[in-house]
């Protein structure tokens, strides 16, 4: 019994120097730019010609890995609340993220690459309310470190895109 416990502390010590020997990726370029974001922020919805305000909490987690936020709101009398996590996946080198919410059970996973102009492009696939797969497409465009616009696009299967909504940030002083 003591061998035994001795033999299952030693691999655990050895487990552990392993681990602690190991090189774990750090946050690169690609993450100290989604860090921008951290803050709080007004938000201004624009859907079908209608105009909502939100406000948006953006936090560094994990060591600088990832992004969390929440959104929350009043859309035309319904409280909305959506959280996210977005960060950069270095083995695929594509940005990526999740997106749940208060409207729908389904999670909306996404990835993307930024262009040289820095403007954030992110694809995904949900499932819409009938149950069936939606394709879509965001955009994140930088006017400033105080402004940022987001878009999101419905992609049809037949093709084309349209605009789902706009969301324009501006960070609270």
């Amino acid at each position: 019994m003591i061998c035994r416990v001795a033999l299952n502390l030693l691999v655990v010590v050895l487990l552990a120097g392993a681990a602690a020997a190991q090189d774990f990726p750090q946050p690169g370029k690609e993450h100290v730019h989604l860090k921008k974001m951290e803050g709080t922020w007004d938000a201004v919805l624009e859907m079908q010609g209608q105009k909502f305000n939100a406000e948006a909490t953006y936090k560094s987690i994990c060591g600088g890995m990832w992004m969390a936020n929440e959104f929350k709101g009043d859309l035309g009398g319904v409280a909305y609340t959506g959280h996210g996590l977005d960060g950069y996946d270095q083995t695929k080198k594509k940005y990526v993220g999740i997106w749940v919410q208060s409207m729908t059970s389904a999670p909306m996973h996404y990835e993307g690459t930024m262009d040289d102009k820095g403007v954030l492009t992110m694809t995904g696939t949900h499932t819409g309310p009938d149950g069936k797969p939606e394709n879509f497409k965001n955009t994140t465009a930088w006017k400033d470190k105080d402004h940022f616009t987001f878009k999101m696009y419905m992609v049809p299967a037949e093709g084309g895109e349209q605009l789902a909504f706009t969301i324009e940030y501006t960070r609270k002083k």
